[in-house]
């Protein structure tokens, strides 16, 4: 029983120690104030609780998947958890909308690969995914549309 929930302890202290981490070494700044902004872009206030939600399901999701030992999902996780990883530098840090829009896109396929294998095996698992792959595919129609604007 321990052991079991020190499982879930390491993955919910990757994907929130990491999304915390990694966001709070990357803050949206000068750059990002001054960026032309679609009508739809929310105020900024709105991203970290959406993340912290969103990283403790996916948190949860990896555990939940761990513990059914299924290497094909639990490597998809790793990826989309990756790619979710390099986003915020390439885009906050080095001012790369391009290359920050086709690594949302990479991470929005691997998120909904993940969620697809997960759907018969670990139905849980894949319901934790559902809000993430609908966030995802915000952010990503948002970075678009924010290249558009300043390229």
């Amino acid at each position: 029983m321990t052991s079991r929930y020190f499982s879930l302890a390491i993955f919910l202290l990757i994907a929130v120690g990491g999304g915390l981490l990694i966001g709070a070494n990357n803050v949206p700044g000068a750059w990002y104030e001054g960026l032309q902004k679609p009508w739809f872009n929310p105020p900024n206030w709105i991203f970290a609780p959406v993340w912290t939600v969103l990283y403790v399901l996916i948190g949860i999701a990896g555990w939940l998947v761990w513990r059914r030992r299924d290497r094909p999902a639990l490597t998809l996780w790793f990826l989309q958890m990756g790619l979710n990883f390099i986003w915020t530098p390439v885009f906050f840090g080095a001012n790369l909308l391009g290359p920050a829009l086709g690594i949302a896109l990479g991470m929005l396929a691997a998120a909904v690969a993940f969620t697809v294998r997960v759907w018969t095996v670990e139905r849980r698992a894949a319901w934790c995914f559902v809000p993430y792959v609908a966030w995802v595919a915000f952010a990503s129609l948002l970075n678009g549309a924010l290249w558009q604007l300043n390229a």
